[in-house]
């Protein structure tokens, strides 16, 4: 049994309230973690502290490899570069060579973990659509892979036919079938519900779960902190 959870985005007030789901419903759930403890938010260095001790297996994100040089900083928007150079200078030594010692991949028996996709984890592709997905299914071995990036919780279904389909939010594993699942960003969601989100897997069966937290927190600190209002408001709005 795992809890998945990807793109936390420095945003303490939502991981926390994950974390506090996840062990009302399943106390001694392993933690699989898909990249981006930094980035856009207020506390990075607490996020870092929270994930190095919870999570059970970690990967990197595009915004923790930039944050320690790792990965070209013009690749983002200005909001997201200007929060990338805010990151750098309040990380802590020990925060910076965690971050640096993260890798690209992971697998865990059938399952495989990567921030971006399974193709070319390097380069820090978005999977979105049906027609990435099919491309992508050949590019790892077991029958799930789990993928963050987007921050935009799905769950699509590769049949024994080959046929693909997007399913709901709780799903049977099929024998016979492969499956890519986003969990969902737990610090800024992007699909219209502002509530953090992330996934367990328990059994045959995994389920995508959202969680209020108390955004207008995270909020104040952001604008303590003179970091970019877009990102302060697409908090509240899911975007």
């Amino acid at each position: 049994m795992y809890a998945i959870i990807s793109d936390v985005h420095s945003n303490l007030d939502a991981l926390r309230a994950v974390i506090d789901d996840i062990r009302k419903r399943t106390p001694s759930v392993g933690i699989l973690f898909l990249g981006d403890i930094v980035g856009y938010g207020p506390e990075p260095n607490e996020c870092i502290e929270i994930i190095k001790d919870i999570a059970s297996f970690l990967i990197a994100g595009n915004h923790d490899w930039a944050s320690v040089g790792l990965t070209d900083i013009e690749y983002f928007n200005p909001d997201a570069r200007e929060a990338i150079l805010w990151t750098q200078n309040v990380l802590r030594v020990e925060g910076s060579e965690f971050l640096k010692g993260l890798p690209l991949t992971a697998e865990v028996g059938d399952i495989f973990l990567v921030h971006g996709t399974p193709k070319e984890p390097q380069d820090w592709h978005y999977l979105i659509y049906l027609e990435d997905a099919e491309e992508n299914f050949n590019y790892f071995k077991g029958n799930i892979c789990f993928l963050g990036h987007s921050h935009i919780p799905f769950i699509i279904e590769r049949a024994g036919d080959g046929s693909l389909r997007t399913l709901g939010k709780r799903v049977k594993i099929k024998s016979g079938s492969r499956y890519i699942i986003n969990p969902g960003s737990v610090g800024q969601p992007r699909d219209r519900d502002p509530r953090a989100s992330y996934a367990i897997l328990k059994g045959d069966e995994v389920e995508i779960i959202r969680v209020a937290y108390p955004i207008e927190n995270t909020q104040r600190k952001m604008k303590t902190l003179g970091l970019p209002r877009a990102l302060i408001e697409r908090l509240a709005l899911g975007r």
